[in-house]
């Protein structure tokens, strides 16, 4: 299951940063990569098409992201450590166009 999460989440970097991704990655536990794999399918389904982002909007993303993963019963309580990869991985990625709305206001 993690080499599979690995290979599924390093091929939506970026092509030329996938290799990167990929080490990266692969330097994170099952619940860590679990997390960046539930954030991006997120971001699949809502599909707003946007453009990039800055990393404040990413970060912004994120946040509101965990407000709303608050609500499910197994959520860990490591979840800054979380949201710290998951902006890395983004950056790191060129995954700048890859965030949930925030409420509005929020942006």
């Amino acid at each position: 299951m993690r080499a599979a999460l690995i290979s599924a989440i390093a091929l939506c970097a970026e092509r030329r940063f996938q290799k990167n991704a990929r080490k990266f990655l692969q330097g994170l536990s099952r619940d860590e990569l679990q997390y960046i794999a539930e954030f991006l399918g997120a971001c699949v389904l809502e599909s707003l098409g946007r453009s990039a982002l800055s990393r404040r909007e990413l970060a912004d993303g994120i946040a509101h992201f965990e407000q709303v993963r608050r609500a499910s019963p197994d959520c860990g309580g490591d979840r800054e450590h979380k949201m710290i990869l998951l902006l890395e991985y983004l950056c790191r990625s060129q995954l700048t166009n890859c965030s949930l709305a925030a409420p509005a206001g929020r942006l």
